[in-house]
């Protein structure tokens, strides 16, 4: 049992409403500041992201354990598994990052707008011809020297387990030393690991409610989170791979694939520590 289920029921839309209200706020103050920094080129525009993903993450309660570093070379490709939308703030606290992410997000009220302002790289995966531009696209900002975030699912789990990666765009990495742009790509794998909501120990099923997968609905989850305990998330940052050390795309995908599965494991196994509700179901101690 959640240690928010002790609280009254109004307590949880009063919470949603606060909730958004500061997100709403938040937006309005880096937004504006973000569109002016990318115009005028100036630094911020790079710091701008990270801090709305922290302020949101803070807001709505979203804990987030990192363990390891990323890379400090350039270019970077980080290779993580996906579980929610929740993902692209807790990875976007750490440091400034680009995401490659699904087409539709676009449209996204708050988090499509900052995706956009962020220069996510957007791609229609349900089109096959979509994947060669968006390889295209990537390569071209590893040039760059911007971190791109795939997650190389190409789509969302429960959170219990990692899906196949997809070696398609992974092959951006290689096409970027092949052009000559790039000595060699780091990738790193990542593994987010939720473990833990409203302070108690997750198990599958809570996993699964935290989780955003199969045909959920946007909204409804984004009620369910702002209107809920705490979450927290355990971000595991792998050894690089070298882009250059792989026969080809699929092997360098499988290395970090199989990274991934053994930090995700790690993570599910190291739960926080427990946190003990005020009242028990008789009343107050």
């Amino acid at each position: 049992m959640r240690a928010d289920e002790y609280l009254p029921r109004w307590f949880g839309k009063v919470r949603l409403i606060f909730r958004a209200t500061l997100v709403l706020l938040l937006a309005l103050v880096i937004f504006p500041a973000q569109w002016i920094s990318w115009k005028f080129g100036l630094p911020s525009r790079r710091i701008l992201p990270m801090l709305f993903h922290r302020g949101v993450a803070r807001i709505i309660g979203l804990r987030i354990h990192v363990h390891g570093e990323f890379a400090k070379s350039r270019p970077m490709l980080v290779l993580s598994n996906h579980v929610s939308w929740l993902d692209i703030t807790a990875l976007g606290t750490l440091q400034p990052l680009s995401f490659v992410a699904k087409s539709e997000i676009e449209s996204w009220p708050l988090f499509g707008l900052m995706a956009k302002l962020q220069r996510s790289i957007f791609i229609a995966r349900e089109r096959g011809s979509a994947t060669a531009a968006a390889s295209s696209a990537i390569a071209e900002r590893l040039r760059e020297g911007d971190p791109i975030v795939l997650f190389a699912e190409s789509t969302t789990s429960d959170g219990n387990r990692i899906l196949p990666f997809r070696s398609a765009l992974v092959g951006a990495a290689r096409a970027a030393i092949r052009e000559g742009a790039a000595e060699d790509v780091a990738i790193q794998p990542v593994a987010l690991a939720y473990n833990a909501l409203s302070g108690i120990p997750a198990g599958r099923m809570e996993r699964s409610s935290i989780g955003w997968y199969g045909d959920m609905a946007m909204v409804p989850h984004l009620k369910i989170v702002l209107q809920g305990g705490g979450i927290d998330v355990d971000i595991r940052i792998g050894d690089v791979i070298a882009a250059s050390t792989a026969e080809d795309r699929k092997v360098l995908t499988r290395q970090a694939e199989d990274a991934v599965r053994l930090m995700l494991a790690e993570g599910l196994r190291k739960r926080p520590a427990l946190t003990v509700p005020a009242k028990t179901p008789d009343g107050p101690e």
